[in-house]
């Protein structure tokens, strides 16, 4: 599996040192935003699997970047963190009206943050492969049988005779 890409976005330095400070155990690449614009350009530059998103930034907030990434099909598949000193139950309805997947409040604890992280990545993952397993299956039924093999024919492969009904193993009449 290909390592996993989290863009940091906080106007804060000290903030985005020790969040990139807390996601060391885990095995990613990690890029820096300072602002909503630098957010949005980091995004399609970079390609982040997750974002953890400062809602209070100059430029556009966390709101107006995670609707603006939520909105567009080819961003809309990156998971969002918003991580705020905004702990309001109104700010958390709205953030979960931009489309956030998941909310953490500073000071954010180091446990939490790699905790949250490593679920949402596990999240995404199995979400990958879903997706994955349901292109096969629909590939599947919509090909063509081969040539040796009618169209709706279930039968087994010649050869491959099914047991018979009336013997005396598992399948067999009971008592």
């Amino acid at each position: 599996m290909a390592k996993c890409r989290i863009l940091i976005a906080d106007d804060n330095q000290p903030n985005r040192e020790l969040m990139e400070a807390y996601l060391a155990g885990i095995d990613c690449e990690t890029e820096m935003a300072v602002d909503g614009q630098d957010t949005l350009a980091k995004v399609k530059s970079f390609q982040p699997d997750l974002l953890l998103l400062d809602i209070m930034m100059p430029k556009l907030s966390g709101f107006e970047v995670c609707q603006k990434l939520k909105a567009d099909p080819a961003t809309r598949k990156i998971m969002v963190l918003m991580v705020t000193a905004l702990n309001e139950a109104g700010d958390i309805e709205r953030a979960v009206k931009a489309g956030t997947d998941d909310f953490l409040s500073k000071p954010v604890n180091q446990i939490a943050l790699v905790k949250r992280v490593e679920n949402m990545l596990k999240l995404l993952h199995v979400t990958d492969e879903y997706e994955r397993l349901r292109r096969y299956i629909e590939e599947m039924e919509h090909r063509d049988p081969p040539d040796d093999e009618p169209p709706g024919d279930k039968r087994p492969p010649s050869g491959d005779k099914p047991p018979p009904s009336g013997g005396k193993g598992k399948g067999g009449p009971k008592k």
